[in-house]
């Protein structure tokens, strides 16, 4: 008996990103499901339709990032996190222009989803969150510190936990470590990333162990890079020298 699913996380509004994935991952790989780590909006403009592409399907479970909650905290008027204030302007912009339909769906979305598969328990998670703020608003930032991706790092994070996986993002480099008992795996920003390729992982589960394959789709990102002038996107010029390696530049 064994299972196999894909992992995504912070696609961050790239459109052309997740559908390479998204292809990838139906016509490469037989997978049972996908789980979606977070941070599905925000720094890329495509917002309405990666949420549309994705809550279309029947095989995604959803977890909120940081990102998410900050928008909509904003269409709810919420108190926004002052960690994020160099980010509000750009979010605004998100929220005005993003279908409201779609608030709901993202309200609905955990922070944790706990399963297990095979015998072995799972975490799936955007960062690591103190048991004691799991329920606070986004206002109050309640993921943790990023820590510098290492084994010893990922264990005292997540010091406590017993599952035989933990998957996350929020980080946007690749994470993937491993002890006796438990494997951290954080695929990569799947929209977020210094050329055109779309990072995402997938995951066999047997009664034998786990199995991660990390990968790369390859696709076009010229149009959706040179969007963001286009859509006269707040704060392109940081966005695009930060979260794209200035690839216009190059």
């Amino acid at each position: 008996m064994s299972k196999r699913f894909a992992l995504i996380t912070d696609i961050h509004g790239n459109m052309p990103a997740l559908k390479a994935a998204l292809h990838e991952i139906d016509t490469l790989h037989e997978i049972d499901s996908i789980y979606c780590l977070g941070d599905i909006i925000g720094i890329g403009p495509d917002t309405n339709e990666v949420l549309h592409a994705l809550f279309a399907r029947e095989d995604v479970s959803f977890v909120s990032g940081n990102h998410d909650e900050a928008v909509l905290a904003i269409i709810k008027g919420e108190s926004y996190p002052q960690s994020h204030f160099h980010s509000e302007r750009h979010h605004k912009w998100i929220a005005e222009r993003m279908d409201k339909s779609f608030v709901p769906l993202l309200e609905r979305m955990p922070r944790v989803i706990r399963t297990v598969e095979c015998g072995k328990s799972m975490l799936f998670t955007h960062y690591h969150i103190a048991r004691d703020k799991c329920k606070d608003p986004i206002s109050k930032d309640p993921f943790s510190p990023i820590v510098e991706p290492s084994l010893r790092n990922l264990e005292k994070l997540f010091s406590g936990y017993e599952d035989a996986l933990i998957a996350f993002g929020h980080h946007h480099p690749v994470h993937y470590f491993r002890n006796d008992r438990q494997m951290y795996v954080n695929p990569g920003s799947l929209g977020c990333n210094n050329n055109s390729t779309a990072r995402y992982a997938i995951v066999e589960v047997s009664d034998q162990g786990l199995e991660v394959q990390l990968k790369e789709a390859e696709y076009d990102n010229s149009a959706f890079l040179a969007s963001y002038a286009k859509l006269d996107v707040p704060d392109r010029e940081f966005i695009l020298r930060v979260f794209h390696g200035d690839q216009l530049r190059v």
